[in-house]
């Protein structure tokens, strides 16, 4: 993924020079697309790497590998894994192809790649993802401060806790840790098995096995995040935090802008295949919407399963399902409304969606559109 994404660094830590926290904030995506010269060159080169047979076209199955690591940028499980992000493969393949095309020129390929990239940025740039660095500094300043016994106490009364051996409550109190307090999301594996794991053998005894009274678990659970703490000082964990909210104001702001509204609405109805009748099949709606998402601050189809529950009650609102096709004044009163009734769910039901994902190694990307940037030091 990091491939894919400018860095801005934004602090540093830990008196040598160690960078804590760097913004993934689309800005050096932006700079390559913009840079004609640059773009060109990076477009030549690309290319040529894709085009396997030399014919100076690229076929379906040569874009492929393109699709993929676009996939991969915007942290979509692999191909094959999940309906839903196959979905989202398949669309950006028919952004490429026109869904009729068997072949694209390079300039094909240039104009669409571009279109991504810059809605990869512009939602970077809306939504920045931060990479933590996180060494124990933070931990280690939670578990001194005063707020560090109330908070526990809290978490002691918030599990259940009657007939429950020790580890079980302090595994269960971890898990109320987050990254705010300096711990790494311990579901993922090599957390759990290189942190977590050699922290609880460091206060290994027949107590855990017994039922937890508060003060027990005070006690035991301070020294479970100290011996944490030290484990990520020999171990540091890089972990990517990123936090949307969609809560209509997006669309609103679009529905607002007749002028944008009516740009993006040709632009959808031009790169969509038609029938013999210059009509379009309502199978294309959620293409045509995913083209339109970044500028409505609008996740991809797929991306968000509660903002999908939104999109699908919206769909079935305006019958945008029946398999139908429309005309271009058809379609665009169909996105309009399309957008209004997902704006207007929205408006009285926000989504917000907080994610922390474990980059493991100094964040190696299967992406290779774009050439490596290195994460904050471990």
């Amino acid at each position: 993924m990091a491939s894919w994404f400018g860095w801005k660094k934004s602090k540093k830590g830990g008196g040598m020079g160690v960078e804590k926290k760097v913004v993934l904030d689309g800005s050096e995506i932006r700079e390559l697309v913009e840079n004609k010269e640059a773009f060109g060159s990076f477009i030549d080169h690309k290319f040529e790497e894709l085009d396997l047979d030399r014919d100076g076209k690229l076929s379906v199955s040569e874009l492929h590998p393109a699709v993929a690591d676009i996939g991969a940028a915007l942290g979509l499980p692999a191909q094959g894994s999940s309906p839903d992000s196959d979905h989202i493969y398949s669309e950006v393949l028919t952004e490429f192809t026109h869904g009729k095309q068997e072949e694209v020129s390079k300039s094909e390929f240039k104009e669409v790649l571009s279109d991504i990239l810059l809605g990869m940025a512009a939602g970077l740039n809306r939504d920045p993802i931060v990479i933590l660095r996180m060494d124990g500094e933070d931990l280690k300043e939670f578990v001194r401060s005063p707020g560090f016994e109330p908070e526990a106490i809290a978490i002691y009364s918030s599990i259940d806790s009657a007939n429950a051996p020790l580890s079980k409550c302090l595994l269960m109190g971890l898990q109320q840790l987050t990254v705010e307090h300096g711990l790494p999301p311990i579901s993922d594996s090599w957390v759990s098995g290189n942190i977590v794991e050699p922290a609880f053998q460091s206060i290994s005894g027949d107590h855990l096995e017994q039922p937890a009274s508060q003060e027990t678990f005070l006690e035991e659970f301070k020294k479970l995040v100290i011996s944490i703490t030290r484990c990520l000082e020999e171990q540091p964990v890089i972990v990517a935090h990123s936090e949307n909210t969609f809560d209509g104001n997006g669309i609103k702001r679009l529905l607002s802008n007749s002028f944008e509204l009516n740009k993006l609405l040709d632009n959808a109805w031009r790169d969509l295949p038609k029938d013999q009748n210059g009509k379009v099949s309502k199978d294309y709606l959620r293409i045509a919407l995913d083209g339109m998402a970044s500028s409505a601050n609008l996740p991809p189809f797929g991306a968000v399963q509660q903002v999908d529950a939104v999109v699908n009650e919206a769909f079935k609102m305006v019958n945008a399902d029946d398999g139908k096709t429309v005309d271009e004044q058809e379609f665009k009163k169909l996105m309009t409304e399309i957008l209004g009734s997902i704006m207007l769910q929205l408006q009285g039901n926000a989504v917000f969606v907080s994610s922390n994902s474990v980059i493991h190694e100094t964040m190696p990307s299967s992406s290779t559109l774009l050439p490596p940037v290195s994460a904050p030091s471990v």
